[in-house]
């Protein structure tokens, strides 16, 4: 497991043991990048990395240039293991690391550009998570095709083996659009 491209680019990173985390292949973590930045998203980019893991997907946007990532995990060894690879890699500075379920943090007084939806395969609370998520891009990775909701925007569905990756756009809400 490695960094991919940008300031850390080749840099590896730790992973923590056993089967709760399951890490994005590169060849994943490429692809949704590359997207992410033919979309322009990542310049400066305000990023949650929900359902963290090791913090991978949020450690490569802060190397390709995104400003502040925050990363939300319930797993201790998962949690370690991204401050680990945030102090190694220099970026603690620009990164929150928040111990707490997914569902709980993301609500609607928090404002991201770019939201890294990555849960446990299996993961069957789809409809509630999404529905809390707005105006932002949004990467959602899971071992089966998601139903988007109304108003969403699809930009690329792809399949990685038995790994689905889509990429959209949430709708803004009425408070997030008005003056």
């Amino acid at each position: 497991m490695r960094v991919i491209s940008g300031s850390a680019g080749g840099r590896k990173l730790v992973v923590p043991d056993g089967t709760l985390t399951r890490p994005t292949a590169d060849r994943v973590k490429e692809a949704i990048f590359n997207s992410l930045f033919s979309l322009d998203v990542l310049d400066g980019a305000s990023v949650l990395d929900l359902f963290a893991g090791s913090g991978s997907l949020g450690i490569e946007a802060l190397s390709r240039g995104a400003s502040h990532t925050t990363f939300v995990e319930t797993d201790r060894d998962a949690l370690r293991a991204i401050r680990s690879n945030l102090d190694t890699l220099g970026l603690d500075a620009d990164a929150t690391v928040i111990a707490g379920d997914g569902l709980a943090h993301l609500t609607r007084e928090h404002r991201f550009d770019l939201v890294l939806l990555d849960p446990p395969y299996g993961f069957d609370h789809w409809d509630e998570l999404l529905a809390l998520v707005h105006d932002a891009v949004v990467v959602i990775e899971s071992d089966r095709e998601i139903d988007l909701p109304d108003g969403w925007s699809t930009h690329r569905e792809r399949r990685y083996g038995s790994t689905v990756v889509t990429l959209a756009t949430a709708p803004a809400t009425s408070e997030s659009s008005s003056p």
